[in-house]
C-alpha cells in the first residue's frame, strides 16, 4: 500500500475489509512483549500521560545505551579471551606432538537489535499492540478512534516507522488540535521523526512554538521557570518578536545565565552558544554598553563575537529605509527585526572632545504614536554620557491651560539620590519636505537624582494635527527624533 494513501482525503475506502476473513486467507498473528513499566501495558489503552510517556522514552534510550555499552564491553573482554586462548594454543602445540583443534566463540553481534538512529527512534524495540491495531486500521479506512494523546504520540512512532506519512499527518492534526501544556509542547518539540517525514508533523511541531513563544512572552516575569526550559524550547520562546523584554540586551543576558546554568563544561557551553543561541540574538537593537561586554566574554569565540558586534555596528549607522528593509526581509529579519521592546532602542553618537557630548535619535512610528493617546508613555533605552545615565520619554499629555492633547519629549537623568549634573541639551525634529532635523528646543539644565526636563508640547500643535496623514513630522510613517547633550565642565 502506498505509505502516502489516505483513504479519509476521498479516495477509496477499504474499511470494510479490514479484518474480515472474507477478503483474506492468510491470519496475522501479533505478540508484543512489555515489561510491567511500559504506557500501555495496564490495559488503559493510552498509558499513563505524557509525563509517562517522555519518561518511557528517555529510559528506553538510556537502557539501549547501556546495552550498547555493556555488548561493546563484551566485544572487548572476548577479544582479549580468544588472544590468550590462541597464545595458550600456540604454548600447547609447542609442548605436544600432535596440535589440538580449538574452536574459538563469535563474539556477539554489538547492537544487532537496535536501530541504526537511521530516522527511527532507537526506543522502537517493540511496537505496542493498540499503536500497531490503529496503524493498520488507519491505512484501510483513513481513521483513528482515539483522541487520547499519549496513544496518539505512539500511533505517531509507529507510523514513522513504517513510513505512514498519511497517518502522521492525521495524528499530527489531531494532536494539534488538543489543548497543549508546556510538558507536552516540549515533548512534541523532541519527537525523533526522520528528516524524509518531518514534513508530515510540521504542524504539530510549530504549534507547540507557537505556544511557549505566547506562554512566555513576558519573559522577565518567567525568568525562573524558563531556567529550567530545554534548549528545543529556548530557541522557539527566544524566536519570537513579540517577546515583552526591557530591551535585547535582557535577552542576552538571560542566555548567558541560562547555558552557564545547562553546560557546566565550558567546550560545550561555548559551543552551544555559537551553534545554536547566539543566532537568536538580535545584537543590531543592544546598546553599545553591552556590546562592549559581548567582546570580552569569555563564553563566546572571539571570532563570532566581534562579527556579531561590527555586523551591530554597521546597523545602527545604516539609513532608517536600510534598517527597515532588513528588518522586513524574510532573509534577514531573524537578525533584526525588533521585538516587543519595553523600552525604544537608541541610536548614540558620542564624543569625548572638546566636551564630553552624545547625540541620541528615538524613531517612533506613526502607530506607536497612536496608541499613546490619550496618556501614554514610551521610554527609550538609557545612554550614558560622562559615566551617568540618561533616558528619553515621549508622552501623549494634556496641554498646560488643558485645552487640547499635545506630543511632549522629556530627557530624563536614570540614577537617583545625590548627584547632580548641568547639561546643556537640544531637541530636534526631521520635517518634511527638507528632511532635515529642526531644532524645536534648547537650553541647559541641573539634574538631580530622579529628575528631568522637556516640554509637554513640542511641536506647538495639538495631538490631532501632529497625527494627521499630512503631517509635517512622519516620515515614510516614522517620527524621528533628536537629543543633543553636552557637559561643559568648569
Amino acid at each position: 500500500m502506498d505509505p502516502d494513501f489516505s483513504p479519509g482525503g476521498g479516495g477509496p475506502s477499504f474499511e470494510f475489509a479490514f479484518n474480515e476473513v472474507n477478503f483474506s486467507d492468510r491470519e496475522l498473528r501479533i505478540e508484543v512483549v512489555a515489561g510491567d513499566d511500559t504506557p500501555g501495558s495496564s490495559g488503559d489503552g493510552g498509558g499513563g500521560g505524557l509525563a509517562d510517556w517522555a519518561r518511557h522514552r528517555k529510559r528506553r534510550r538510556e537502557e539501549l545505551r547501556k546495552e550498547k555499552a555493556e555488548s561493546a564491553t563484551q566485544m572487548l573482554d572476548q577479544t582479549i579471551c580468544n588472544e590468550a586462548e590462541a597464545e595458550e594454543c600456540d604454548a600447547y602445540e609447542d609442548n605436544q606432538e600432535e596440535p589440538v583443534a580449538m574452536i574459538e566463540e563469535s563474539p556477539p553481534d554489538v547492537g544487532q537489535d537496535a536501530d541504526d538512529g537511521q530516522g527511527i527512534d532507537s526506543s522502537w524495540t517493540v511496537v505496542e499492540e493498540n499503536a500497531l491495531m490503529e496503524l493498520l486500521s488507519f491505512m484501510y479506512s483513513g481513521k483513528l478512534t482515539t483522541t487520547e494523546p499519549t496513544l496518539l504520540l505512539d500511533i505517531l512512532m509507529a507510523a514513522d516507522k513504517f513510513e505512514v506519512v498519511s497517518c502522521m499527518r492525521h495524528c499530527s492534526q489531531l494532536l494539534t488540535s488538543l489543548p497543549m501544556t508546556t510538558e507536552s509542547a516540549l515533548l512534541y518539540l523532541d519527537l525523533p521523526c526522520s528528516i524524509s517525514m518531518a514534513a508530515a508533523v510540521q504542524p504539530l511541531t510549530d504549534a507547540a512554538k507557537d505556544f511557549l513563544a505566547v506562554k512566555y512572552k513576558d519573559l522577565t516575569k518567567f525568568q525562573d521557570e524558563v531556567m529550567n526550559i530545554p534548549l528545543a524550547g529556548i530557541e522557539a520562546i527566544l524566536s519570537s518578536n513579540d517577546l515583552q523584554v526591557a530591551s535585547e540586551d535582557t535577552i542576552y543576558d538571560f542566555l548567558l545565565r541560562w547555558a552557564r546554568a545547562q553546560y557546566p563544561k565550558s567546550d560545550e557551553r561555548r559551543e552551544i552558544l555559537s551553534s545554536r543561541l547566539l543566532p537568536l540574538v538580535r545584537f543590531s537593537h543592544m546598546t553599545c554598553r553591552k556590546l562592549r561586554k559581548v567582546l570580552t566574554c569569555t563564553d563566546i569565540d572571539h571570532e563570532q563575537a566581534t562579527k556579531c558586534v561590527t555586523e551591530a555596528l554597521l546597523y545602527k549607522a545604516d539609513a532608517p529605509h536600510r534598517q527597515r528593509a532588513l528588518a522586513a526581509d524574510a532573509a534577514t529579519c531573524q537578525k533584526f527585526a525588533e521585538r516587543a521592546y519595553k523600552y525604544r532602542p537608541l541610536k548614540v553618537v558620542e564624543f569625548d572632545r572638546p566636551y564630553p557630548q552624545c547625540i541620541a535619535y528615538l524613531d517612533l512610528k506613526r502607530e506607536e504614536c497612536s496608541r499613546l493617546f490619550p496618556t501614554g508613555r514610551i521610554y527609550s533605552q538609557a545612554f550614558h554620557l560622562a559615566g551617568q545615565g540618561f533616558f528619553l520619554s515621549a508622552h501623549c499629555n494634556m496641554e498646560q491651560q488643558s485645552t487640547f492633547y499635545c506630543f511632549g519629549l522629556f530627557l530624563g537623568m536614570q540614577e537617583k539620590g545625590s548627584m547632580s549634573v548641568t547639561v546643556d541639551y537640544e531637541f530636534a525634529a526631521r520635517t518634511r519636505p527638507s528632511g532635515e532635523f529642526v531644532s524645536k528646543y534648547k537650553g541647559n539644565y541641573t539634574f538631580t537624582g530622579g529628575k528631568a526636563v522637556g516640554y509637554r508640547n513640542l511641536f506647538a500643535i495639538p495631538w490631532t494635527t501632529f497625527m494627521a496623514d499630512d503631517s509635517l513630522f512622519f516620515i515614510d510613517g516614522m517620527l524621528h527624533l533628536r537629543a543633543e547633550l553636552t557637559i561643559k565642565q568648569a
